[in-house]
């Protein structure tokens, strides 16, 4: 790969970039570095929490349920208004970036282990394995499309608002963001996953149960954001 500039600083030294990617890393010290690739840990590790572990339905308040999806999802969405924050657009989107094709690896990986055949040795777990990882096509195109609208609407959202009433105020221009792009996300993942498989009405309530769930858990978790405001501009 032809590497050429821009470069990002590390101390005293500089290291190059590639940019056929159309992604310019802005100027981060090497302690800025390290945090940003912690923060990538944990966005991807939320994304992942939320496409696997959020296949258990559990109980919640008047007769409603509610995937266990609804801890982890919103701090994806949130982690890329943190460091929009402090890192600008390119960065965040670049985060999105990440999320996408990181799932889509995953996904690819997961129809490959399902297409080899099984050795007698494993038929123990045969059927529970095939359950869990067996994600229809029309699913796993459900959340990519999904992930990606909702999570570039996300970014956008987050720096219109930003632009109209400038830097304060990062709640609500998370809240509103989330509440724009959530609603997409669900939308989108219901509507492709599940349109003819539930009734219009059953699907109906069931995204707007899954959307309020999640804003809700996204609002909880703001605390958490201005958190991770603080330790990333420390270093800044």
């Amino acid at each position: 790969m032809h590497l050429t500039e821009p470069y990002f600083t590390l101390h005293c030294r500089t290291v190059p970039l590639p940019v056929e990617c159309g992604f310019r890393m802005p100027q981060i010290s090497e302690r800025d570095v390290k945090k940003v690739l912690i923060a990538l840990t944990l966005y991807l590790g939320s994304l992942f929490a939320a496409n696997t572990l959020g296949l258990k339905i559990a109980p919640f308040i008047f007769g409603l349920h509610v995937s266990t999806a609804v801890f982890s999802i919103p701090f994806v969405f949130l982690t890329t208004d943190v460091i929009g924050e402090v890192y600008g657009k390119q960065m965040a989107r670049f985060f999105v970036r990440c999320g996408f094709f990181a799932t889509a690896l995953f996904l690819l990986y997961s129809l490959i282990s399902l297409a080899l055949p099984w050795d007698p040795a494993g038929e123990w777990v045969h059927k529970s394995y095939d359950t869990v990882f067996g994600v229809s096509m029309r699913i796993a195109i459900a959340s990519l499309v999904a992930f990606a609208v909702g999570e570039f609407q996300d970014v956008y959202v987050f720096f219109f608002v930003r632009a109209k009433i400038g830097e304060r105020f990062f709640w609500l221009r998370s809240l509103v963001s989330n509440v724009w792009s959530q609603l997409l996300d669900s939308v989108l993942f219901m509507v492709i996953a599940f349109y003819g498989v539930y009734s219009n009405d059953a699907l109906i309530k069931i995204i707007v149960t899954w959307w309020l769930f999640k804003v809700a858990m996204g609002f909880l978790y703001t605390p958490l954001s201005y958190l991770g405001l603080r330790v990333l501009r420390d270093s800044r």
